[in-house]
């Protein structure tokens, strides 16, 4: 789960999203966004009932997507307000692939600012 700073929480704020025109899509998760005049982007991801009728299910879907947010926030430009749309192939993608077509969507967007890896690599010679 990412700090509630950055959760688009309010039913207001996630309609005025999906009015919203601006988006990307892949076959398994889609972009909605929208400008939010704040200096933090705020996040939500929507696993409808048309994905898996199963709440187990769908909650696992919205966690491990929430997951792949949360370590990709410092990466992420800021001043938007965006929606995550799930869709029923995400049901048969493992980790990495969600990761991937999530990156791919985000990048498609022009959200992404730098490849930023959760892990950067440490330096060779760390100055002490």
């Amino acid at each position: 789960m990412f700090p509630l700073v950055y959760r688009l929480r309010h039913e207001k704020d996630v309609a005025r999203v999906l009015k919203s025109k601006k988006g990307a899509f892949d076959s398994a998760c889609g972009i909605k966004m929208t400008p939010n005049g704040l200096t933090i982007s705020r996040f939500s991801v929507v696993v409808g009932k048309k994905v898996s009728k199963s709440a187990v299910v769908r909650n696992r879907i919205r966690r491990q997507y929430r997951e792949i947010i949360r370590l990709r926030i410092p990466g992420i430009t800021t001043g938007y307000d965006v929606l995550f749309l799930t869709a029923k192939p995400a049901l048969t993608l493992d980790y990495a692939q969600k990761e991937a077509g999530l990156l791919r969507t985000l990048r498609k967007a022009g959200l992404l600012t730098a490849s930023h890896s959760p892990n950067p690599p440490l330096p060779k010679n760390p100055v002490v």
